[in-house]
Parts: structure tokens; C-alpha cells; sequence
């Protein structure tokens, strides 16, 4: 199933500067293989050794956060808008 994916600025230079890019899958974790596949490296930035999602990372699947959904297990129908979100911490 195809879906959409939009790169965050900072994961960019593994899409050839791609905002937005297309990738296949019925679920998150689909999406981000084809997503290795097509561009070697970026799974690593969004999911840790363990297969987790990383903590400073946010994935929302249209505009649910998969962390409150089905995680990395969540369905991504045919069509489905992925954002993948840096967190951004700072303060003064």
C-alpha cells in the first residue's frame, strides 16, 4: 500500500532533500523498511537498536501519534499521510 511520507528537515539528507517522499506498507514498521530500502540509513534516526521508536522522535500516522495507537505495529491504509516529528526540547 502506498503511502506518504513527510521527512523532517534534519533526516533530509537521506532523501536527497525529499520533503516528502513515497514509501509502501501495511503497517509503520512496512513503511520504514521500504523507507531503508529506498534510503539507506534513515531507519536508524527514528528507530533505536531495540526496535523501538526512539524517544525524541514523534511519528504520527494521518494525524494520531502512533505511540497512543498501535505503536509501530499501527495500519497504514493505502493513501495514509506519515509525519515524522523531531521532539524539540530547549529553555533558557
Amino acid at each position: 500500500m502506498s503511502v506518504s511520507v513527510r521527512i523532517p528537515t534534519i533526516l533530509r539528507n537521506y532523501t536527497d532533500e525529499k520533503s516528502l517522499v513515497t514509501s509502501e506498507g501495511e503497517t509503520l514498521t512496512e513503511v520504514l523498511d521500504s523507507l531503508e530500502a529506498s534510503f539507506p540509513g534513515i531507519k536508524a534516526r527514528i528507530v533505536d537498536e531495540a526496535g523501538a521508536l526512539r524517544r525524541f522522535v514523534n511519528v504520527y500516522v494521518k494525524e494520531e501519534d502512533v505511540r497512543f495507537a498501535q505503536g509501530l505495529d499501527t495500519p497504514t491504509p493505502e493513501g495514509t499521510q506519515i509525519s515524522i516529528i523531531p521532539a524539540v526540547a530547549g529553555g533558557a
